[in-house]
């Protein structure tokens, strides 16, 4: 029977719950809750703590009962009427077994101002193969693409995606962009700058400091090293030592003195960061191939840094077909180095068509003298007027015949 009465319990209290809830809420409102059940109507409910109890009177039929499950009954004293509890030596521990009342289900109804409560934050894509699902809820990559930094190219190259989204824009790319700003790169370039160079942004700031410091320190002017920052915009990258013994390696290569180093890799500042193995294979060709004595060296790379890395491809075809081909010294190649920077088809065309008007001549000391810098820089249109003597339409019909 106390079993039996110890289930009948506890299915009441599962159907009691929701009348629990409506009670709980009067409670709230200063009134008491008086919940009652057909299987129990000489009892009452009471809600104290965490824990539900139940209360019944005694009587004679029920003495035996009472008596029985009186570890889970607490006599309710009808004489005060503000829920007084007798004391009781039965543990509540007990009284733990009826659990709290459920969470509210899923299903359940919400009023409207329950619903707007509700905040519901987006969720980002957890595998993508692009950074454009993640724009509009990563603050870092829309202001990203507002200076106008070009993820399609970044998301190509290995872990710069997902370096990306772990930055956090105020505390890893804010400070580092209006230090770049401060160094001397223009607001407009910084977009195609972190393009090429999305690693400086983890760079720590005392290393980036460092580095300008140092080329202060070597007598580099503030618009030096705005230029050479710009146009090599991983050269901030490479540490105090690299760049130190970069400028080392060319004076000493070259025989330069410190100002025609510091000039040589301001207009080509690449020099500092790239591979010296181009500049070390066409050092060999101008002094082995082409015969190029050390001080000439000196003077065409001086005036046209671009020679240094150079393909050497190119490089042996125009020197080939001016020494070999026009004839033109050694000595007339370096005063006027500059012809390195032109294309082979342009100065071939050209020279057949003096060629052939008999103007081909290059040679100082003789009348109708064409210098290699004239050859070379002037438009087709000035060319033909200046130097050819001829129609800008005889020279566009001669170069259909090549």
């Amino acid at each position: 029977m106390v079993f039996a009465s110890l289930q009948l319990c506890r299915r009441c209290l599962a159907l009691q719950m929701r009348s629990l809830s409506s009670g709980l809420r009067s409670t709230r409102a200063g009134q008491t809750p008086v919940l009652q059940d057909s299987a129990f109507s000489s009892g009452r409910w009471r809600f104290r703590g965490h824990r539900l109890c139940t209360t019944a009177q005694p009587n004679s039929g029920n003495e035996a009962v009472a008596g029985s499950v009186g570890n889970w009954l607490v006599p309710f004293n009808h004489s005060h009427h503000q829920g007084e509890v007798k004391p009781n030596s039965i543990p509540e521990s007990q009284c733990a077994e009826l659990e709290a009342a459920p969470p509210l289900s899923p299903f359940a109804e919400l009023s409207e101002d329950d619903a707007v409560q509700i905040s519901v934050h987006p969720v980002l894509p957890a595998v993508s193969v692009t950074l454009r699902d993640y724009v509009d809820q990563s603050e870092t990559l829309s202001k990203l693409v507002l200076l106008g930094v070009d993820l399609s190219k970044l998301e190509q190259r290995p872990n710069v995606a997902n370096m990306l989204l772990r930055l956090d824009f105020d505390a890893d790319v804010k400070e580092r962009l209006l230090f770049l700003k401060e160094v001397g790169v223009e607001e407009t370039k910084l977009g195609p700058f972190l393009t090429k160079n999305p690693f400086i942004l983890t760079e720590s700031m005392e290393k980036l400091q460092a580095r300008v410091s140092y080329l202060k320190v070597k007598k580099f002017s503030s618009e030096a090293i705005a230029r050479m920052v710009s146009e090599a915009p991983f050269l901030l990258n490479f540490s105090v030592e690299r760049l130190d013994n970069r400028l080392g390696f060319f004076q000493k290569q070259l025989g330069l003195n410190v100002q025609k180093t510091r000039d040589l890799v301001t207009r080509l500042p690449r020099l500092l960061c790239g591979s010296l193995e181009p500049v070390k294979e066409n050092l060999k060709v101008c002094k082995i191939e082409l015969g190029f004595q050390e001080n000439e060296i000196q003077h065409i790379v001086t005036r046209v840094p671009k020679l240094l890395t150079a393909n050497k491809k190119k490089l042996t075809g125009i020197f080939d077909y001016l020494h070999n081909t026009m004839g033109i010294p050694h000595s007339l190649i370096v005063k006027f180095p500059q012809v390195f920077n032109a294309k082979l088809l342009r100065i071939k065309e050209r020279h057949l068509f003096l060629k052939q008007l008999g103007r081909a001549q290059y040679d100082p000391a003789e009348p109708n003298y064409v210098s290699l810098d004239r050859l070379v820089s002037l438009p087709d249109e000035e060319f033909c007027t200046a130097v050819a003597m001829a129609s800008l339409e005889d020279f566009e019909m001669f170069q259909k015949t090549l």
